[in-house]
């Protein structure tokens, strides 16, 4: 049966650096972003931003994924939704996902919903300062996703922000490990490795 690890954190907290250096030490691991997970929200523009939360539970597609998950964690082949974050839609197409001994899960709420939770062998909580995360995500969003400095900063302070309070953050109790800095932190990485190797060995 294969091993899940869940890694959440805030928007802009490394969670992509620390999936890149776990896939780094196992490669033919595969990876499940909840960011595909979103529900489409077309009637959303720059104007108009906070016009659906991204950063509430109910904006993702939970069943679907834990559907998805509980086929790959069996052994079987799962297909999993795209999405345009600049259209804010899920897009026509499916990627159909091979079930690996590794399934690395990375999302701002993987651990909001107690089913997929449960699913885990690890979960780890990538915990970075609020400015730093902010300004990640400003630079991301305006460079990957046609975003205004206004509209970044204006979702950021009315539901990112709340959300991160009163949803992302309180996951922390969850966690079997919290990784200051993410992937930059050279120490916890070098035990994080270690640990996935043993759990990928059992």
């Amino acid at each position: 049966m294969a091993k899940l690890i869940g890694i959440t954190g805030g928007s802009g907290s490394g969670k992509s650096t620390v999936v890149k250096r776990i896939k780094d030490a196992h490669p033919s691991s595969v990876l499940i972003a909840q960011d595909n997970y979103y529900k489409s929200a077309p009637h959303v523009n720059n104007s108009n931003i906070t016009a659906f939360n991204f950063d509430h539970p109910d904006a993702f597609d939970i069943d679907l994924m834990l559907s998805n998950l509980m086929d790959l964690k069996e052994g079987r082949p799962c297909k999993m939704p795209q999405y345009d974050f600049v259209t804010h839609s899920r897009k026509d197409e499916y990627i159909t996902v091979q079930p690996e001994n590794l399934i690395i899960v990375d999302g701002l709420m993987v651990f909001y919903d107690e089913r997929i939770r449960s699913l885990f062998d690890l979960k780890l909580y990538v915990d970075t300062p609020a400015d730093i995360r902010f300004i990640r995500r400003l630079q991301r969003d305006i460079a990957e996703r046609g975003r205004t400095v206004e509209s970044v900063i204006e979702q950021y302070v009315n539901v990112v922000r709340p959300g991160h309070f009163n949803f992302i953050e309180p996951a922390k109790e969850y966690a079997d490990l919290i990784i200051p800095e993410g992937g930059y932190n050279e120490s916890a990485m070098q035990v994080l490795i270690t640990f996935v190797n043993s759990i990928c060995e059992d």
